[in-house]
């Protein structure tokens, strides 16, 4: 290896580190709040709690000059994909990111810088990698393979999350797809089990015992029960504003018609002050009328009757191939180009034709170490590929792939690198960490960090 000097970042680091031995007492909080400048990241402390501390985090490391980057006296031009290269203290890709703050080296689970992969770190309410995601929040845990403390379904078809991470959220799931909220059948709300199951089952905007169908009914027993479990209400000045659900229909404020359609004016004016209907409103990157949509993204805005509006929108939203393949989130929405439902649901022939190309969803996107989709996630570490449930893209994505236990073991045995990600057998995370494997050693690959 070439001789090696230290950074910049390192003499700084050594003197901090020094002056908040000396200056420094812990405190029961963190002080700072943040870490990542070389204060933080040399005090001693976990300043933002996530059970990393100074340069064990990952923030610290991902600007070198934090941590003190040994430099190589000519540049190497290697890779970051070992254990030993994601804890050596070098850039050795070159890429100005180092170890764990280098994203390969953290999309690489046997170079031991996940820390939430597993059902204990995943059910522990620590964000443990620090990337502002807790537990099942988190895609490290909703995509490996063996954490079963997470939701495994669609279950909430309108709170703009990827419950199941499978790619898909909310009606764009096909578990989805057959429930009211996106247009499933409706259904009567006219017996016991519909008037107290919290659902609007005939989509008339009036839930339980707040519909005619509950209250009005012939059957004295569920006239006597909406008798003693009136509904909440929401259509008063102050609940119409207070940012809460009053009657737990799953609409808050003036997204709800009780709100919206109330009989009291000054309610009304309220609610239509709030609408997003102007380029002012669609553009201040607010949910103005708290329905969960902000800007462009709110039905208001892109099928505005304004044509100014709709222009607007139409300039911001990915509708195009152009923008669908710019690697930028043009509608500012968290998705990029093929993982934006505008380009992944468009019926543009170009565009089906160009996502299909890159979304990760066949055994050789799952193995080529790319980011085909662009989502922050390589390979058998996307949720495409290590959730999918076709056996092609399992036995690529799983050394230790099997449906029985003597299947799983035989593969951990054999001597050969089946999901080709270079590890083979028991020094393969998965053969290590699936429950089905017993022939490897313990403890676990990264059960103990380096």
């Amino acid at each position: 290896m070439p001789a090696l000097t230290r950074g910049t970042g390192g003499l700084v680091g050594a003197l901090l580190a020094g002056i908040a031995a000396s200056c420094y007492t812990n405190p029961e909080l963190p002080i700072i709040g943040y870490e990542n400048d070389d204060v933080s990241c040399a005090d001693g402390l976990d300043n933002d709690g996530d059970t990393a501390i100074d340069c064990d985090d990952t923030d610290c490391l991902v600007l070198a000059n934090f941590c003190g980057e040994l430099v190589p006296e000519f540049p190497e031009d290697g890779v970051e994909d070992s254990v030993e290269l994601c804890h050596d203290d070098v850039d050795n890709d070159d890429d100005g990111q180092f170890d764990c703050g280098d994203p390969v080296c953290r999309s690489v689970r046997e170079t031991c810088c996940a820390r939430e992969n597993t059902n204990a770190s995943c059910g522990d309410k620590l964000d443990n990698n620090g990337n502002g995601f807790v537990d099942c929040d988190d895609s490290e845990c909703r995509g490996s393979p063996f954490v079963t403390v997470c939701e495994r379904n669609e279950v909430d078809c309108q709170d703009g999350f990827d419950n199941d991470a499978d790619g898909d959220l909310d009606c764009d799931d096909l578990e989805c797809l057959h429930r009211i909220p996106c247009g499933g059948p409706a259904g009567p709300e006219d017996t016991l089990a519909a008037c107290k199951d919290l659902v609007d089952n005939d989509e008339n905007g009036f839930t339980d015992c707040a519909d005619f169908g509950c209250s009005m009914s012939m059957d004295l027993d569920l006239v006597q029960y909406c008798a003693n479990n009136p509904p909440p209400n929401e259509d008063t000045i102050e609940e119409c504003q207070n940012g809460e659900d009053d009657d737990g229909d799953g609409f808050p404020d003036c997204a709800d018609f009780s709100c919206s359609m109330a009989t009291d004016e000054e309610v009304v004016d309220y609610c239509n002050s709030t609408l997003e209907l102007s380029i002012e409103r669609c553009s201040d990157g607010k949910d103005n009328d708290n329905n969960g949509f902000a800007d462009c993204n709110d039905f208001s805005c892109s099928m505005a009757v304004d044509p100014a509006v709709a222009e607007y929108c139409a300039d911001k939203l990915e509708r195009t191939l152009e923008l669908c393949s710019d690697k930028k989130d043009n509608n500012g929405n968290g998705f990029t180009d093929c993982l934006d439902r505008d380009c992944s649901l468009s019926d543009d022939a170009d565009i089906i034709a160009y996502c299909g190309m890159i979304i990760e969803e066949t055994p050789e996107k799952c193995s080529d170490r790319r980011d085909n989709d662009l989502d922050g996630r390589v390979d058998c570490d996307d949720a495409d590929c290590a959730l999918s449930q076709a056996v092609a893209i399992q036995q690529v994505c799983l050394e230790s792939y099997g449906a029985t236990h003597a299947e799983a073991e035989a593969r951990c045995m054999d001597g050969m690198d089946n999901d080709g990600d270079r590890f083979t057998d028991c020094d393969d995370w998965d053969c290590s960490n699936n429950p089905l494997v017993t022939i490897c050693p313990t403890p676990k690959i990264c059960e103990f960090q380096p």
